[in-house]
């Protein structure tokens, strides 16, 4: 029996993809591997953040374990120091710059509380790419809770199981489950234009577990699921629950951002941010949502996703000849839109030369 083919690794380049929360970028120097290549985070005197190729051109080692003396990064093993625009300003041993002495830099932009960059040419960077998740901050008195988990497993596999929520009342029991309510509702999926929507309207349910507290448990509401997929693997989901019959805006809405950037070949980044279930924000109730959020991701998602990825065995995902059950069309849309965009780009570099 032959071989199935490899994978093929492309990225998609003129795109943003998520380098880090806001937050994690300060004075220091965060290294980060982004997109197979190494990355050195830190922000500016005047408050933007720079992206720099964590790898000196001279014997490669990493910036990001060097020194910062206002905008200029001092390499740790030979003492060349690097602006933000990635040139070479300072040679310990002569007055003169070697020649090739500068290292590669991208475009960042930070909305939403989220450090984004450019992966493609720094000249068609479009800010009007950025997805919007503005819905997780306009209106709330806190920004939403977060936190990151590393996933050994290619980005599309985080977009197909959040694409598919269905799998939430077997993979979720000890989280999120809600007693069978979402096969009780309706799931479609729709493409406009490179964005992808997966949604379920699960209506006269009981209250799902996340109101706790608010609803009785034995209430009768109406509650919907509303994925939004941007190209390469970024993620806003709407979740809500209403008394039924009642409009949307008398109930109980949470807003969440997903988001994974690729490490390396069958790596991942995974940032995720949640607003809360009341206007209320406290030390404890936030404690309590990122535990729960690292249970979900830890014990339940990230195993069974990497052990899919590793169940490839190398070989392509559609060589596989998955099968499909309807409810996973979102997931199976967004691969076919990020294959069809990364193609679409390929061909017209070739064209341009």
């Amino acid at each position: 029996m032959s071989a199935l083919p490899a994978r093929q690794v492309s990225y998609l380049k003129n795109a943003w993809y998520m380098a880090a929360f806001s937050e994690e970028v300060g004075s220091s120097l965060l290294s980060r591997r982004l997109l197979g290549e190494p990355i050195v985070l830190f922000r500016l005197k005047d408050g933007t953040v720079a992206a720099l190729e964590d790898r000196c051109p001279h014997r490669f080692a990493p910036l990001s374990l060097g020194t910062r003396e206002g905008d200029t990064v001092t390499c740790i093993y030979h003492g060349l120091g690097f602006n933000h625009e990635g040139k070479c300003v300072r040679n310990p041993y002569s007055s003169e710059i070697p020649k090739g002495a500068s290292v590669k830099t991208y475009v960042t932009h930070e909305q939403d509380g989220f450090v984004w960059f450019w992966a493609g040419q720094p000249n068609e960077a479009d800010l009007k790419l950025i997805p919007d998740f503005s819905a997780l901050f306009e209106g709330w008195p806190a920004p939403p809770v977060h936190a990151y988990a590393f996933m050994k497993a290619d980005y599309e596999f985080g977009s197909d199981n959040l694409m598919d929520l269905s799998h939430i009342e077997f993979l979720h029991k000890g989280s999120f489950a809600g007693g069978g309510v979402i096969f009780a509702g309706k799931h479609t999926a729709k493409e406009e234009g490179s964005t992808v929507h997966s949604n379920w309207w699960m209506p006269n349910v009981l209250a799902p577990p996340y109101t706790t507290g608010i609803y009785p448990r034995d209430k009768r509401t109406d509650h919907w699921f509303e994925m939004r997929w941007n190209a390469p693997a970024t993620m806003k989901l709407e979740i809500g629950t209403t008394p039924v019959g009642a409009s949307r805006s008398e109930g109980i809405i949470m807003q969440q951002a997903h988001i994974f950037t690729p490490a390396t070949d069958g790596t991942a980044h995974y940032f995720w941010a949640s607003t809360r279930v009341s206007l209320e924000a406290t030390e404890e109730g936030d404690t309590m949502m990122r535990e729960l959020f690292a249970k979900a991701a830890a014990e339940e998602d990230l195993p069974v996703i990497e052990a899919a990825f590793n169940n490839l065995d190398g070989s392509d995902f559609w060589e596989r000849t998955p099968i499909f059950l309807g409810v996973d069309a979102g997931g199976a849309r967004a691969r076919r839109v990020l294959q069809r965009l990364i193609k679409a780009e390929s061909a017209q570099r070739r064209a341009t030369g």
